[in-house]
């Protein structure tokens, strides 16, 4: 995991824009009907904003010729007409734009919903190597802060792109229409326009890559620091991690700061751009009146459009910047949906059913990373129900060695063979559902402790749960509870301790009824009275089973059948344990250790 030095993602390269946004709109291909029936209603409001300074034009045409007449020949009844057509098509193209706002805005939702469903099937299917790798912070962020970025910017961005390009398209044939020469005084300000668009966009896309990967960091950063708040207040370094979270955050403040105050910029710098041209079309409208090329109506229908026209630009030019922001956001969420997914099953695999439990590990080396090798040439063999204990010191490799049996990982080179069988020729879900595992590091979710218990089990009963509560004796305390049964746990299980954690977990692997059984430091966090009553339980519950037992209290793996030694990932001994307390080894001395 990267410490805070390496953190920020400042070296991104500037995202494949075209290619996120072609992901995009195949995830608004599925609403296509709805989206083509919410472009055609923006086309239609657009329309009838289009169709207002015409209108306005014919009421000052109106106006001009009575004027030409004499004081009083002004045909009011006809400005009036005008006027309330103005009125009824600026009243029905603001209705409709209210309906594509709404449209868009739902359209943008089930697309999230979409989006947020496909990244979690990813999680799902994720190699453990993955959450190794990677904060938890980052990945949710991407769940959460990424996805809503893109939603934001498909409810109110791509409505407003295509109101504005309808509008600039709209308004600039009416000013073709209206007069040629006048377009002439303000064509300039265009290619200006693009040039300066195109030109910010290069510079301002990677830094909103960049601002986006910092705020991944910095909710990363906070999410391990809020999980560690207990460790953080017992060694008083409250100081330190707030150095540090101010460290992130000010990266994460730097980033926003620069993609945003160069963004800023594209707005004004374009509104001046078109403040340009409008002084051209007045320096070019009133020679063009004085040679009586164009009268007042052209001139006034002409200058609204001109802003119609003008206008859009500015807008686009604003909400490029968030659009870019979107796709930053969008990538990262791609970026996570292209990751390589756990290997799956290999064709015609075999379902593993009626597991009798035989293991066989086979000259297997393994390595977290090709350059470091973890587990050297490891052989070892479980016979159906043998208990196989497997000690050593911290760092040895016997996790390692249950997350191969598991297949969180594949081994480098040698095989392991379940009933005869190598493990990669069952399929991977036959394989893990044969283990039932307790782990040091307890898990329980929030909701009731029927539930938890009976996570493994589908369907299970009220005396089912309640017996495996007490074959692991955690079913007194739950009695004890206002609720009993249904009393919920929060989050993490934060009320209620880690004896009583780990206690539910080992009443859930009892009540999974598999054929071999993996206990992974099972009783670290429960007394020493408790232990010796829990231990007679897992006794029982090993009792037919093939077991993997890791321990670092070895007196409570001096009944297994075969202990294995493990040391710098070799396996130095073997045996039973009087077997191990003979050769006066290895074993002999972490035993004599614990009980100096």
């Amino acid at each position: 995991m990267p410490g805070p030095g390496d953190r920020g993602g400042a070296k991104r390269k500037p995202r494949d824009a075209k290619g996120t946004l072609v992901r995009i709109i195949k995830y608004m291909a599925v609403y296509k009907w709805a989206v083509v029936a919410l472009v055609l209603l923006a086309f239609l409001s657009n329309v009838g904003n289009l169709l207002g300074p015409q209108l306005a034009g014919e009421a000052i045409g109106v106006v001009e010729e009575g004027a030409k007449l004499g004081v009083g020949k002004i045909d009011m009844d006809r400005v009036v007409h005008y006027a309330v057509l103005m009125l009824v098509f600026y009243v029905g193209s603001t209705l409709m734009s209210f309906l594509v706002s709404i449209g868009m805005a739902r359209v943008g939702r089930r697309i999230a919903n979409h989006m947020r469903r496909d990244v979690f099937q990813k999680l799902m299917n994720m190699p453990v190597s993955y959450f190794d790798r990677n904060q938890a912070g980052d990945i949710i962020s991407r769940v959460s802060y990424d996805v809503d970025v893109v939603t934001m910017s498909l409810s109110s961005d791509v409505v407003q792109i295509i109101t504005s390009a309808v509008t600039v398209a709209g308004s600039f044939v009416m000013m073709v229409i209206i007069s040629p020469p006048m377009v002439l005084c303000m064509i300039f300000t265009i290619p200006v326009s693009v040039w300066y668009t195109r030109h910010m966009s290069k510079k301002t896309r990677p830094l909103y890559s960049r601002r986006s990967a910092a705020y991944g960091e910095m909710n990363g950063f906070a999410e391990e620091m809020f999980s560690g708040q207990k460790t953080i207040l017992a060694y008083a370094n409250e100081d330190r991690v707030t150095e540090n979270f101010s460290a992130i955050n000010r990266a994460a403040a730097e980033a926003y700061r620069d993609a945003d105050s160069l963004g800023i910029t594209m707005g004004p710098t374009i509104g001046m751009i078109n403040n340009f041209g409008l002084s051209a079309i007045g320096m070019g409208g009133a020679v063009l009146y004085l040679l009586n090329i164009v009268g007042l109506k052209q001139i006034s229908s002409f200058v609204l459009y001109s802003r119609k026209f003008s206008g859009p630009i500015n807008e686009i030019s604003n909400i490029i910047n968030e659009i870019y922001s979107a796709l930053a956001a969008a990538e990262r969420v791609f970026e996570f949906l292209d990751e390589p997914e756990e290997p799956r099953d290999i064709p015609d695999a075999a379902t593993l059913t009626d597991c009798r439990g035989e293991v066989r590990v086979e000259d297997v080396s393994f390595g977290y990373v090709p350059e470091k090798t973890i587990l050297k040439n490891i052989d070892l063999e479980a016979k159906p129900g043998q208990t196989i204990a497997i000690v050593g010191p911290t760092g040895a490799g016997k996790t390692t060695i249950i997350n191969l049996l598991m297949r969180f990982y594949d081994v480098n080179t040698g095989q392991i063979l379940v009933d005869g069988l190598e493990a990669r020729q069952y399929t991977l879900d036959s394989l893990r559902r044969s283990y039932a595992m307790v782990l040091q590091d307890t898990w329980v979710f929030n909701g009731t402790i029927f539930d938890n218990i009976a996570y493994g089990k589908e369907n299970a009963t009220q005396e089912e749960v309640i017996a495996a509560a007490k074959a692991a004796m955690i079913h007194g305390y739950i009695m004890r509870l206002p609720e009993g049964y249904n009393t919920v746990i929060s989050e993490d299980g934060g009320n209620i301790s880690k004896g009583q954690k780990q206690l539910l977990t080992i009443a859930r692997a009892m009540l999974y009824n598999t054929s071999m059984l993996i206990l992974d430091e099972a009783t670290s966090n429960v007394d020493t009275t408790t232990e010796r009553q829990v231990q007679s339980a897992i006794r029982g519950l090993m009792k037919g089973k093939t077991s993997f037992v890791i321990a670092h209290r070895l007196s409570t793996v001096q009944n297994a059948d075969k202990i294995l030694v493990i040391d710098h990932g070799s396996l130095i001994e073997q045996g039973t344990h009087d077997e191990l307390m003979a050769m006066r080894g290895f074993y002999y001395k972490l035993y004599a250790s614990q009980y100096e």
